[in-house]
């Protein structure tokens, strides 16, 4: 728990600056999260089977473009040039021919990388679009997302009974997302209410909140299930106590991308 601890604070140490000053500062940070985030994509996968380098390699260069190819964009209507899209498909699809050998690349390689580099580099990306357009937006959703966490935790450890998805995630419990899931909608809502609009339907905001506390738990039982498939308890051991950053922001980038189905309200 000491470990954990310490992980906690020297990572609250280094991001805060960073994401109170936004602009470039935050824009590499994000890019440097990025970057390890797919390498513990690819590593965890290595447990199983290990890719090509030229693979590996081509995969880091889609990943930059998806992530700063909208660095200074500030409208939340996302939208990504075409040609990396189809490079995407393309860089990955046609090895499977050019290998020809599934021991080395498969086409369940390919779209293992097409579908992870899609998902983690649009998140990312999204989550630089969001800082730009206010500090108080982001912010939002990392409350919503820390509240959650933090209550599920605690909730489930004071009054978990009911296993929630043993096979996946042996501590999470029902218990904990309801409670986690009430924090999260009534903090996430008093913040959105007293810092970004007053306006906006009370009732609109709680179901915004629920709706994204909810999805971040998922996503943390998500991202647990591409572990225990790989028969990995932690992503990586970069922040001792926690895991690797796909354990830490496995909630956040489920709550940026559910966030986009509620930009023409909020």
């Amino acid at each position: 728990m000491k470990q954990r601890v310490i992980s906690a604070l020297v990572a609250f140490i280094i991001f805060i600056p960073i994401f109170l000053w936004g602009g470039m500062i935050f824009n590499l940070a994000i890019y440097v999260l990025s970057m390890i985030s797919l390498w513990e994509f690819l590593h965890i996968k290595s447990a199983r089977k290990e890719l090509p380098d030229f693979i590996t390699f081509i995969s880091y260069i889609i990943m930059t473009l998806f992530v700063l190819v909208n660095t200074n964009s500030q409208e939340l209507m996302y939208s990504m040039d075409y040609r990396i899209i189809v490079g995407l498909f393309l860089v990955f699809s046609l090895p499977v021919v050019l290998y020809h050998d599934r021991s080395q690349y498969s086409i369940v390689d390919a779209f293992y990388l097409i579908g992870g580099i899609f998902f983690l580099g649009t998140s990312f990306s999204l989550l630089i679009t969001v800082r730009n357009i206010g500090l108080a937006l982001t912010l939002f959703l990392f409350v919503i997302t820390i509240v959650t966490d933090t209550y599920a935790f605690l909730v489930g450890r004071w009054i978990g009974r009911t296993k929630l998805l043993e096979s996946i995630s042996p501590n999470k419990t029902l218990e904990g997302m309801i409670g986690g899931t009430l924090a999260g909608m009534f903090v996430g809502t008093a913040f959105y209410h007293t810092v970004i609009d007053p306006n906006l339907s009370l009732y609109v905001i709680l179901f915004i909140t629920m709706f994204l506390s909810i999805l971040g738990q998922l996503g943390d039982l998500f991202f647990s299930a591409v572990k225990r498939y790989y028969g990995k308890k932690d992503f990586s051991n970069i922040m001792p106590g926690h895991g690797g950053i796909l354990d830490r922001l496995d909630s956040i980038i489920f709550v940026i991308l559910g966030f986009m189905f509620f930009i023409s309200i909020i």
